[in-house]
């Protein structure tokens, strides 16, 4: 079928289908980076650890295409056999293999007539505006290299809008019928180079408009019927229909910028350990004003205002007069009785038995002046003891060298109070018990190893 298209008409039939497509894409590609920006200012991710990661692509494609041939290319005609060309239907299609983001393999296939008109003169026809050919493609096949440029794009990584190049080699079958002219030709085998530019606009995540004009330099003097001794050409305007083929979660190898992409992971990699950086100051400056306050409050803890030899911590009686007989949580104790000035005090071996059951069952809360439970038993025997037979007792807490000393010197002076804070509740004279605390400072053991450390951290009992 006759189109008698002009070259005008057939381009402005083009640029109509692609202008409304492209002005969408463009609107939907705003609205995406919009939503992008606004994500990246309410979300704060994690440090990601595979953003370098092996990424899975879409590389198989399948395309139908229609469109126009014409003897009539942009390098001129068809061995100016013909001057007047005519225009025809065409179709075809393809299969694609994308073999990396800017470069693809591509099976094409086409068939349909080549019509033109009025045979020039160096023919010599007598009937100059009666003469014809029609050239029909009855198969043609052909392989060509596909080279995709929007890939080579810094900003954007997943274009929509991929403009392409493509040439390769081919293999068909024609046949020429001419009219008033002598030599028509039946149908025989002809090799062809195909050599073509075009734009593919996605339309969906899976599909592509594909609009293209390829020019085919066929190794023949007489694909037209006449052979004028120049090899003949035509070229095939199309437009049609690409298939992207494969897992619809998986991104299409074909517009894909590994370039924009790596810049883009490049960005946001640096914005999150800036972020992380931030936070470990914001962090760090925390823990440092948490430990000048703790400390402030342990120096105010482990005073004794009232001078009564119970630190504030403990004292449940402060502002009592300098002098005044207290207990172990620094309230005043009546003296009922005399008192009565001991000459010798005697310490039996059994006496230090109790002692050191104390000491062998003494345990804290890890890193707190807290006393399990299971060390109340052995702590009663030794109040006992100090109620009993009047003994005095001193008590003096030491840790490992582990951590800051001034953590170790709270400490061991801390365990060393509650201790004595414990058996005064039992009933043993505040007055007759010293609690002091010596840190790190008079180890028992090497601090190298586990096994002295645990013997370093320990409070001494000493009766006198």
């Amino acid at each position: 079928m006759n189109l008698h298209l002009s070259k005008p008409t057939l381009l402005a039939i083009l640029c109509g289908i692609a202008s409304p497509l492209l002005a969408q894409q463009d609107s939907a590609q705003i609205t995406t980076t919009n939503a992008t920006m606004t994500q990246t200012q309410v979300t704060t991710t994690p440090l990601s650890t595979d953003r370098f990661g092996r990424k899975n692509f879409r590389t198989w494609s399948i395309g139908v295409q229609g469109g126009v041939l014409t003897p009539y290319t942009i390098f001129g005609g068809s061995a100016k056999d013909f001057n007047t060309p005519e225009e025809n239907w065409g179709y075809g299609g393809y299969i694609k293999k994308q073999i990396s983001p800017g470069f693809g393999l591509q099976a094409d296939f086409l068939a349909g007539n080549v019509e033109g008109r009025r045979a020039s003169s160096a023919i010599g026809a007598p009937n100059y505006d009666q003469t014809s050919f029609k050239s029909h493609i009855k198969w043609s096949a052909a392989l060509t290299g596909n080279l995709t440029l929007a890939s080579f794009s810094i900003n954007r990584i997943n274009s929509y809008f991929s403009p392409y190049l493509k040439a390769g080699a081919g293999y068909m079958q024609s046949n020429a019928q001419l009219k008033n002219l002598s030599g028509s030709k039946d149908y025989n085998n002809n090799w062809f180079i195909p050599v073509g530019a075009g734009l593919k606009i996605g339309v969906s995540k899976g599909i592509n408009l594909d609009l293209g004009y390829d020019v085919n330099f066929v190794k023949s003097a007489s694909f037209d019927g006449v052979p004028s001794g120049t090899y003949d050409k035509f070229s095939y305007g199309h437009f049609g229909l690409e298939f992207i083929l494969g897992n619809k979660k998986n991104q299409p190898l074909s517009r894909y910028s590994a370039i924009a992409d790596l810049r883009q992971q490049n960005a946001d990699q640096a914005s999150e350990l800036k972020n992380a950086m931030m936070k470990a100051e914001q962090d760090a400056q925390m823990m440092k004003d948490q430990y000048a306050n703790d400390k402030a409050q342990l120096m105010k803890d482990l005073a004794d205002d009232d001078a009564d030899g119970v630190a504030n911590k403990y004292d449940k009686c402060p502002g009592t007069t300098a002098g005044t007989v207290v207990d172990g949580s620094g309230c005043p104790i009546v003296v009922t009785q005399p008192v009565i000035k001991e000459t010798k005090v005697i310490v039996t071996e059994e006496d230090k038995k109790v002692v050191d059951s104390a000491i062998n069952n003494l345990e804290f809360e890890v890193s707190k002046a807290t006393i399990k439970p299971k060390s109340f038993a052995s702590l009663n025997s030794v109040a006992n003891l100090l109620i009993q037979k009047n003994f005095s007792l001193k008590l003096a807490g030491h840790t490992d060298n582990t951590g800051s000393m001034a953590l170790n010197m709270r400490l061991s002076k801390e365990r060393a109070e509650a201790v004595k804070a414990y058996l005064v509740a039992q009933g043993a004279n505040a007055s007759r018990i010293e609690a002091t605390g010596y840190g790190p400072s008079q180890p028992i053991a090497s601090n190298k190893t586990e096994e002295g450390r645990q013997k370093n951290r320990r409070v001494e009992f000493t009766l006198f």
